[in-house]
């Protein structure tokens, strides 16, 4: 599609950000009012299905089944404006661009993702993509996450995971977990090391547990408090930090998380809160000092973790929210902090981790969720997919049953 012109400045509803938190609301608020004014502001013309790209990185989706266009996305009755955004105005209800232009709003809906501090490890940047350092957090990188793999003959290979929050918190062990696959099915001895700045493989200790044992299973060795600050790629060693001062490691092959914050206009911005995010209620999703601005997704500082499973739940919330503002009925929706993480434990089983606030154990299905499954595998390389691309960007929300809690677990 072409995207529209911009005739009208100001805006009944105006979205930062055109990924799947801010396509989701655009989409669902157009399918239940079409004839309501709905603006988003995305300055890229790509989409990705992020999820995929640990799938990428094992050789088992391709890097194109993860892309679309933004064109070919974004609804026909939306107003595509491409910008980027420079800062805001609350106050006065405006959003100024990068170009300078000004944009205005009755409500705002922040969904701008978050940023990858990759130049935050020194000497990382000038490495990437070559001298056997990598990372499934980039669209291109995530195939030569897979070149390196089958090319291993053996040595070291380190999986690092920084300090959270991250998006996909499980990515960084869900790359190792493949990799030490390919690895044990090939017959390449490998030294397999997790170095994580945090504590325990996982936030929820019943899954933490359950990952403890699929580490052992594959002789991988965890490092926790284990902070990489720096990358010598010709070299091929990598610095971490540690209680104890700094560890420097030989590599043969490096799969690198970067740290992650919000992005810089939001960090500066007055509806930034503690650490830079778009401080939102957690159940409701509406600003904790602006009443016409909600936030979902990456970029907020709502205590749950940043996943698209995530989203899926958030994206009715804010909906809902937004039609009781603009006057059609009224919403008692809350989000329950609801997150899932479909471990790939190896290549045809996954570990299908659901949990909300509080590190409540869940489950949608009468299993234990604990177990690696082929079912799980299924659908996180195929129906996952297409719930996102066919259901979610299409504003369609199918009210599935809320999974049921697993106190035995969470206790």
């Amino acid at each position: 599609m072409n995207a529209p012109q911009i005739k009208n400045t100001d805006h009944e509803v105006l979205i930062i950000g055109g990924g799947t938190a801010g396509l989701s609301v655009a989409a669902t608020l157009l399918r239940r009012q079409p004839n309501l004014d709905v603006a988003v502001i995305e300055p890229s013309e790509d989409h990705y299905y992020q999820p995929g790209w640990t799938l990428v990185g094992g050789g088992d989706m391709s890097a194109q089944a993860t892309h679309r266009r933004e064109a070919d996305l974004m609804p026909d009755k939306a107003t595509w404006i491409k910008q980027a955004v420079a800062f805001f105005q609350p106050e006065d209800n405006k959003v100024t661009l990068a170009n300078g232009d000004s944009v205005g709003y009755k409500n705002l809906v922040v969904a701008a993702g978050l940023k990858l501090d990759w130049d935050k490890i020194e000497g990382l940047t000038e490495t990437l993509g070559k001298n056997g350092v990598t990372s499934n957090y980039r669209y291109d990188l995530a195939p030569y996450t897979h070149e390196l793999v089958e090319s291993f003959s053996g040595g070291d290979a380190l999986f690092t995971q920084p300090a959270m929050p991250i998006k996909c918190a499980g990515a960084p062990q869900k790359a190792l977990y493949l990799s030490a696959d390919s690895f044990r099915r090939r017959g390449i001895q490998a030294n397999v090391g997790f170095y994580n700045q945090g504590g325990a493989m996982f936030g929820v200790p019943a899954y933490a547990k359950a990952l403890d044992k699929v580490m052992a299973e594959y002789g991988a060795t965890p490092y926790f408090k284990h902070d990489l600050i720096a990358v010598d790629g010709k070299a091929q060693k990598a610095t971490f930090q540690t209680e104890d001062g700094p560890v420097t490691r030989h590599f043969d092959l490096l799969h690198v998380v970067p740290p992650q914050s919000a992005p810089d206009f939001i960090k500066s911005s007055p509806l930034a809160g503690d650490g830079g995010w778009i401080s939102v209620d957690k159940n409701s999703l509406r600003h904790t000092q602006y009443n016409n601005v909600w936030g979902l997704g990456d970029c907020t500082n709502t205590p749950n973790a940043k996943t698209m499973a995530a989203v899926r739940r958030q994206f009715p919330v804010v909906v809902a929210g937004l039609m009781q503002a603009l006057g059609y009925g009224s919403s008692n929706a809350r989000y329950d902090g609801y997150g899932a993480c479909p471990l790939t434990t190896e290549h045809g089983k996954v570990m299908q981790a659901e949990f909300r606030y509080g590190g409540e154990v869940v489950s949608s299905f009468p299993l234990d969720p604990r177990v690696p499954r082929r079912l799980n595998w299924w659908m996180k390389c195929h129906f996952f997919p297409w719930l996102y691309w066919n259901v979610m960007l299409n504003g369609r929300d199918w009210h599935w049953p809320p999974p049921k809690p697993l106190p035995a677990l969470t206790q």
